[in-house]
Formats: C-alpha cells, structure tokens, sequence
C-alpha cells in the first residue's frame, strides 16, 4: 500500500469512527478516558522500553540534550499523562450544551448547541505525551482524530496508540477514533493536510517552518499560530514593584515557551525608575538586552536593538526593551510587531487599562499580569490542543470547546411562517 492509500485508509476509518464518537455521552467518553488511563498505567515498562529505542536513535543521530529531553518519557512524565487523561475526564463536557435558548415574537425559540468538529489532524514534533493529550481533548470534544508525531518519537508513539486502542475497545469505542500514524514517511503530512474529503480540521504544534508549511500547503481548516512575539507595556501609571515582579517573571520564567515576553515597552516618565533594577534583575539571570538608544543610555550594557529584533521570536534569555512616549505609542508599537498572541499592560490607571484591552488586537490582552498565564489550564480549560491567533474559529488557547463548534437549533410547537 502506498502512502497515499495508507493516509486515505486512515481518513476513512476515522470518519466512521467519528460519527460513533460523536453520539456518545459523556459517561462513555469518561469510561474510554479512564480506562487509557488504566491501560497507561499498566504498560509502564513497555512504554519506558520503547522510548528507549527512540532515545537511542535520537542519540546516533546527534539530536541536541534539548530534543532529546522534549523526547524522553520518564516516570513522572507518564505519570502526568494518566493525571492529564483523569483531569481531561473530570471536566465538563460541551457536546450537546444549548445557549442563549430564547423566544422569538413568532412563538419558536432558537438557540446555539455545541458540536464536535469532526475528525481532526495533529501534527506535532517530539514530545510523545502529546499523544495522550491530543487524544483525550479530541475523544472528550466528541472528536475522531489523526495524529501525526514526529519521527523521532515513532516508537513511544506506537506504544501509547496500543494503550489508547486497547482502552477505547474495552468500553466499546471504536479503535479507530483515535489514529497515530506509523510511518515516518515524511510524505504522510503532505497527505493528512489535505484530506479534505475525510479531515475537517489541521492543528499543527510545532516549530515556525512546520507550521509555515502547513498553513501554505493545507487545503483544510488549520488552527495555529506562528510566532509568540508577546510584549509587555509598564506605563508612567504602574505600581513599581508589580512592573518589575511580572517583568521578570514574564521573560525569566521559562524560555523556549510561546507566552514569554520578547519585547518590553517602558513609559519614558518611568524609565529611569524602573529600568536599572530591571537591567539588574535580567543580568542576574543571563538575560542578554537589546534596546533602543534611549535604553542604551540607561542600560550601558545593552545591545542597540535593530528593527529585526522587535518582529522576533527569541525563545531563548534574550529581551528587547523600548522607551516610549506614552500608552499611544506603546500601541502603535505592538500593534505593528505583534503576532497576536499575547499583549500585557501594567498600570493603576483603570481609563488606560480598559484602553488597552479594547484596542490591542491580540488573542490575549491583560492587565497587571504576566504574559505567562497565556495557556488553557491557567484559564481554567483543563488542558488545550494549542494556542490560535486566528481570529477564526478559535482564539486563544483551544481546549474542549475551542474543538466544538455550534448549530442552530429551534423549538417549535407547530408555528408556521407567515
């Protein structure tokens, strides 16, 4: 069989297998989730045995400590995926749920319900537990799906597929509802995005260049964001302390993560205030800055910035920072650099707050906040697929609902048109 019939084949199981997952109810749903859970739970050693062989691969092959950490399935790494698939289990289910049911001067009532998408593709890199997390918010979500991980994971990807197969049949789901794709055929991407006639939706998680050419190549619906150019705006009006505080927690918390600060603005009244401590504060941590002139003549130690640095994505310890003018022309900045993700303002001056979080054109606009808390559990979503800075059909970070769309549906008792 060719790859182009293998990843037909593939399509076409998961559309059947959709249609049975989508009239499920919940009570099953949370059956097959826990019972992955259990068969996770018992297959331990063999997960631990077949993450060895792709560790060992990645090793011959000169994969950095990086990648090779990402690629690893430790004890506690497997045991926060059984954790993720009963937290996935224990939360509300948005399959079915009516809203904003209301009458009509006809007599009818109309209102919205949520439905699952489909079948969904995932393509992402490295990190074998995202297998399990994909599989539980799509089987939750009343979702088939396909997952695509990267070659290098091929092995562990296999043995969580084989737990996730033998928990959906022990509850009577089909095994088919949820999918890895087990050849490293680099050709099978190509294939899975665009499936149209069986795939209703593509999310890609991974590096810039994979999701380019996905978003490029697709010929189906992808949700996804390219860049996390995140800034974060301390206004002439902010508390000090609190600027500094999510400053440096926005940048320093962690790096490579696509809710990091890369660019910082600072109010020109301010900037001698609170600038020098900032500059302390990253030196401590490593943080190399790159700044404007005005914050090279605060910052000696600073690197004058180049147009190129306020449109990049860093994910590593280094910062931009400018001086500006005011709110207006922190916007201005943003509203130019920005990749939509994440925008934060910090200021006790709630006029220019509410100013921010209606005119920052961003998935994700805070107040008095550090950029980190952009991610689905933080927002109370349980777990997420990704993060989009699409404005359509999700925004923001993609949890059970943002993998459900809505019907409308009308309650009527004979009402005729006139």
């Amino acid at each position: 069989m060719n790859i182009t019939e293998y990843m037909t084949k593939l399509g076409q199981q998961a559309k059947v297998a959709g249609r049975a997952v989508s009239k499920a109810d919940s009570g099953l749903k949370n059956a097959a989730l826990l019972a992955i859970a259990d068969e996770l739970a018992s297959q331990t050693d063999f997960l631990a045995q077949e993450n060895a062989k792709d560790l060992s691969a990645g090793k011959e092959k000169g994969l950095d400590a990086a990648l090779l950490d990402r690629l690893e399935l430790t004890p506690a790494r497997i045991q926060s995926m059984i954790d993720g698939l009963q937290e996935v289990a224990a939360l509300p289910d948005p399959v079915g749920a009516i809203t904003d049911l209301k009458y009509r001067p006809s007599g009818i009532q109309v209102g919205q319900m949520r439905v699952p998408l489909g079948v969904i593709g995932i393509i992402y890199e490295s990190r074998p537990n995202v297998t399990v997390d994909a599989a539980a918010l799509c089987l939750k979500s009343g979702n088939a799906c396909i997952l695509r991980g990267g070659s290098e994971s091929i092995h562990s990807n296999k043995a969580i597929a084989s737990c996730i197969a033998k928990g959906l049949e022990k509850v009577g789901l089909p095994v088919h509802a949820v999918q890895v794709v087990e050849t490293t055929d680099r050709a099978a991407v190509g294939e899975l995005i665009t499936l149209k006639d069986y795939v209703d939706v593509i999310v890609p998680r991974g590096g810039k260049s994979l999701i380019e050419r996905i978003s490029k190549e697709a010929t189906i619906a992808v949700i996804k964001h390219l860049d996390g150019i995140c800034h974060v705006y301390i206004d002439a009006a902010a508390e000090l302390k609190k600027a500094i505080d999510i400053a440096v927690n926005a940048k320093t918390h962690r790096y490579g993560v696509c809710n990091a600060m890369e660019t910082l603005l600072i109010a020109e009244s301010i900037a001698t205030q609170v600038l020098p401590e900032l500059a302390k504060q990253y030196a401590e941590k490593g943080v190399e800055l790159r700044g404007c002139l005005k914050t090279c003549s605060i910052v000696p130690a600073a690197v004058r910035a180049t147009d190129e640095d306020w449109a990049t994505e860093y994910l590593a310890p280094i910062l931009s920072i400018k001086i500006v003018d005011d709110i207006d022309a922190a916007m201005l900045h943003i509203n130019e650099f920005s990749s939509g993700h994440t925008e934060s303002i910090v200021t006790e001056n709630y006029t220019l707050a509410r100013r921010f979080l209606r005119e920052v054109d961003s998935s994700s606009v805070m107040v008095n906040a550090s950029t980190r808390f952009a991610d689905g559990f933080e927002y109370g979503l349980g777990a997420e697929i990704g993060i989009s800075t699409d404005k359509l059909h999700a925004r923001g970070p993609v949890g059970l609902e943002g993998l459900t769309s809505l019907k409308y549906v009308v309650l009527g008792d004979g009402e005729i048109r006139q």
